[in-house]
């Protein structure tokens, strides 16, 4: 079972919540819109992306890394952890 199943139906409203944000980006671009308005919508796309990124994150913490420390190998579910992390931050 996935770490975020307790928070699946909110990161599913917050996925389409994005999806609706990069479809009006799009149609920001269609109609020619100001370079600063779609950079604006752009740059609040991108937030909400990483919002769902660290809740995701937190949850995988409070499931799958908490369970392997419990029965024992947490150690590569941390390393884990941390490549993602990693991951994250350099994006």
């Amino acid at each position: 079972m996935p770490g975020y199943t307790k928070d699946k139906q909110k990161i599913e409203t917050r996925l389409r919540r994005i999806e609706g944000q990069v479809r009006g980006i799009q149609k920001m671009v269609e109609e020619d819109r100001y370079c600063i308005d779609v950079l604006t919508q752009v740059n609040a796309t991108r937030a909400a992306l990483e919002s769902v990124a660290l809740q995701l994150l937190a949850d995988h913490t409070e499931h799958c890394v908490a369970e392997a420390i419990r029965s024992g190998g947490g150690g590569d579910k941390v390393r884990e952890l941390n490549d993602a992390v990693e991951r994250l931050v350099r994006s």
